[in-house]
């Protein structure tokens, strides 16, 4: 019998933005013994995954070409691998697909078990779909390096976030403010009002002489800030930390690390971290657990069917997005 072929959006070499994506008509994969089948019925982009194509990770990621990208997908169990025994075909789930392999352009993928979740009807595939290495990355950053408590327990913290209408930024400020904090965010001006909306306690137009400086409307200095923009250097953040203030960088380059070797070898008080995302299914089933009670959303920049997806790819790369870019098959 032959293979079934499913639709897919794949790239063949280092390079070439948007029109390097090639509409390609492949095998489904099959589950392996840890593995589940999914249908997908929406996936989200993430700026990593335009930063492979253009060689940004070389040589660790893309493992081979051709490479079908992006590693954020909802969908429908359709097959399970021998050793699943917590997942049925049927179930509606969120999954963390691998840097390594990705393949979220497509119709179907094949998730890990252990980076598989339950999707509640509360939860749109979509929404679903826009959690993982964003929602991952604001949930790691701000609990396990700031050390806030979800549940609003604990002292209170002070936390800048910048680029806060972002894919990370976006999920940074709502679950800041479940913790005990007060939240200055940055932002461009079109979004001042809808990162308000999300809770952020001062926001600041990130082109203002105030915002280019980050300095808090209150005069407040930051514990921690969660850096979710390109670009300023520490200089600008420096005065604007409290004594044991730490900026948190999610993208990391050679002079950020470069920073952050300093700062440790000096044995400064205000450190740069640089955060690499660990994924962990209890992670993903908490933020799941929190879109369900309304706790936390995911703001929805644009829809962009599979037959179209270099848009969503132009969109991604030109970096203005509000909140995350949608995919659907």
């Amino acid at each position: 019998m032959a293979a079934k072929l499913m639709r897919a959006v794949r790239y063949s070499g280092y390079g070439g933005g948007a029109a390097g994506l090639e509409h390609v008509e492949v095998p489904v994969p099959a589950p392996a013994k840890d593995e589940v089948l999914l249908k997908l019925e929406a996936a989200s982009l993430n700026p990593v995954d335009w930063k492979m194509q253009k060689g940004m990770l070389r040589p660790l990621f893309p493992r081979k070409f051709p490479h079908i990208p992006v590693t954020d997908v909802a969908g429908e169990v359709v097959e399970v691998g021998s050793g699943v025994k917590d997942f049925k075909a049927g179930d509606k789930v969120v999954s963390v697909l691998s840097h390594f392999s990705g393949g979220g352009l497509a119709e179907f993928a094949v998730a890990k078990k252990n980076l598989t979740v339950s999707r509640p009807a509360q939860v749109s595939a979509a929404e679903g779909a826009g959690l993982p290495v964003a929602g991952l990355t604001a949930h790691q950053a701000l609990t396990q390096v700031v050390g806030i408590n979800l549940d609003g327990s604990g002292p209170q913290k002070s936390i800048l976030i910048t680029a806060a209408s972002g894919g990370v930024g976006h999920y940074a400020v709502q679950l800041a403010k479940l913790g005990n904090t007060h939240v200055t965010a940055t932002c461009g001006a079109r979004n001042i009002d809808l990162v308000k909306s999300l809770g952020a306690d001062e926001v600041l137009d990130y082109k203002t002489p105030d915002g280019a400086a980050l300095k808090s409307p209150s005069g407040r200095t930051f514990d921690a800030v969660i850096h979710c923009a390109t670009g300023i250097p520490w200089s600008t953040f420096e005065p604007n930390l409290s004594t044991n203030g730490k900026v948190i960088d999610i993208t990391p380059n050679a002079s950020a690390m470069l920073t952050f070797a300093l700062k440790k070898l000096t044995f400064s008080k205000k450190q740069l971290v640089p955060l690499l995302l660990s994924p962990k299914k209890e992670n993903l089933e908490c933020l799941v657990g929190l879109v369900k009670e309304g706790k936390l959303k995911t703001v929805i920049d644009s829809k962009h069917p599979l037959s179209k997806a270099e848009d969503a790819w132009a969109k991604s790369i030109d970096g203005h997005a509000t909140g995350k870019i949608i995919v659907e098959p």
